[in-house]
């Protein structure tokens, strides 16, 4: 067998330790799951900012603020997945805003019809933001603890490798190297599952951070118009 053969990836691998094959597996299954998240994870992001800006641009087109209610009422009835988040949070507001209403209609009280609107459009955003904030976590938990996993599974493999030359009357490189190499592609392992999860979670929550200005701003803007049509 040539030195290229016994140092090959396969080789490596099922020649390490146990604890060494479990750190890899550990950080293989992690590094898998992150992936499936920063995918799911993309899709989600940018179906939101799709639909964040064509509701915007309904809102701001000028038609009447009831007929787009009943339009989103009716979209969320039939299917929710067709409604976007920005658009939740304004069937939150107006609905309160008519339930209030009609309970105040008497009283026509401004005030609590102003409050009730936006303390449910903060609700429904809070809502929204856990949701686009699913999984986040696990990014960031897998960006800065895989490292020092597969660091682990590295000081375990080398000092293994150097507890064997105890038994070796003539030390020489080729007879350590083999299981280095062994020790060392768990820190690669690591490394791969670390740097795109950090990538990933510094991504999206620039892009979370940005829908977020957006519903405040959303919010603000809309409060400000119920206020004017409730004097």
């Amino acid at each position: 067998m040539t030195v290229t053969q016994d140092l090959s990836f396969i080789t490596l691998i099922t020649n390490a330790s146990l604890l060494v094959q479990l750190v890899m597996l550990l950080l293989l299954g992690v590094s898998l799951t992150s992936w499936t998240y920063i995918f799911s994870k993309m899709f989600a992001v940018k179906k939101a900012r799709a639909q964040t800006e064509e509701f915007e641009r309904n809102f701001w087109s000028g038609g009447s603020l009831v007929e787009l209610y009943q339009v989103v009422s009716s979209n969320h009835r039939n299917n929710q997945a067709k409604t976007g988040a920005l658009e939740r949070i304004f069937e939150a507001g107006m609905n309160e805003y008519h339930k209030v209403k009609a309970i105040t209609k008497t009283t026509m009280d401004p005030g609590a019809m102003l409050d009730g609107a936006r303390r449910a459009m903060r609700a429904a955003y809070q809502r929204e933001m856990d949701t686009l904030e699913t999984h986040l976590s696990f990014l960031a938990s897998v960006g800065s603890v895989s490292p020092y996993v597969g660091l682990f599974g590295t000081v375990w493999g080398i000092m293994n490798a150097f507890r064997g030359l105890a038994n070796v009357q003539q030390a020489t490189l080729a007879a350590v190297a083999p299981g280095i190499a062994e020790a060392l592609i768990a820190t690669a392992i690591g490394l791969f599952a670390a740097i795109p999860a950090v990538l990933a979670y510094n991504r999206y929550t620039h892009e979370i951070d940005r829908l977020a200005i957006h519903f405040e701003t959303f919010i603000e803007e809309f409060s400000n118009i119920l206020q004017r049509q409730s004097r």
